[in-house]
């Protein structure tokens, strides 16, 4: 259970603290992040997937409220991705994978989440939303890797959106962040549909990352994001990424 251990419980909560002080200073949940948490200290999927959503959908909802003024929500580009995903999400996951399949898809996310931590997008004023034919199994396909994994898949469609110039780097944020919360309440839904038991620990995860959240909510709207501190996880997620494909 999470708490036996005092030294590495604490050691756990301090990481998806500053998890979500990070992803929530650039507008994501921080689902990767939580996952490399509980990869490296050794928790089991059975846990894994339910507490990163969980706590993506509680620090979601902060990012959403803190950055609600920001300016105008796309509807026209969002829905698309969503209306694809959802469903997706759900079946992800009420799904539940055997336990090597789930580490190493994990520790692909994982390792694709640190090279969104590391990329840097530009904005455009060559903007242009992608025809239905591309977002809908764009939308589709992150939305089951979330429901799958845990993942809330905003941290794979934002750089989409500004690679192929979907959106701007203020619109992708709102997009992603409003992505990721459907999904995880989605793929939670699915969870819960067909789980039998709840696992023990999550509340004390969700209160750790909210904390998180509400600091990196109030430094992501003072533009203040620490660069630095987002390379250092980037190396983690490639430490617990690796670690989740080696153990599979």
């Amino acid at each position: 259970m999470l708490l036996l251990d005092p030294s590495i419980s604490l050691w756990l909560l301090l990481f998806v603290a500053i998890a979500a002080v990070l992803y929530s200073s650039v507008g994501h949940g921080g689902a990767s992040g939580y996952l490399a948490a509980m990869a490296l200290f050794g928790l089991e999927p059975a846990m894994m997937k339910p507490a990163a959503l969980t706590m993506n959908i509680f620090v979601t909802v902060l990012v959403l409220w803190r950055i609600s003024g920001a300016g105008p929500f796309n509807w026209r580009l969002f829905m698309p991705f969503a209306l694809a995903s959802v469903p997706m999400a759900f079946i992800g996951g009420a799904y539940t994978i055997n336990s090597s399949a789930y580490r190493i898809m994990v520790g692909l996310a994982l390792l694709l989440a640190m090279w969104r931590l590391l990329w840097e997008g530009d904005d455009s004023d060559r903007i242009r939303a992608p025809v239905l034919w591309v977002a809908l199994p764009v939308g589709a396909l992150l939305g089951l890797v979330s429901g799958l994994t845990g993942v809330g898949g905003g941290i794979f469609l934002s750089p989409l959106l500004l690679l192929f110039h979907w959106s701007s780097m203020r619109g992708a944020v709102a997009i992603a962040a409003a992505f990721i919360l459907l999904n995880s309440i989605a793929g939670l839904a699915g969870y819960a549909s067909t789980a039998t038991a709840w696992p023990v620990g999550i509340p004390v995860l969700v209160v750790t990352a909210m904390l998180g959240g509400l600091i990196g909510a109030e430094l992501g709207a003072r533009r203040l994001a620490p660069v630095r501190l987002r390379k250092v996880l980037a190396v983690v997620l490639a430490v617990a990424g690796a670690k989740m494909i080696a153990t599979a």
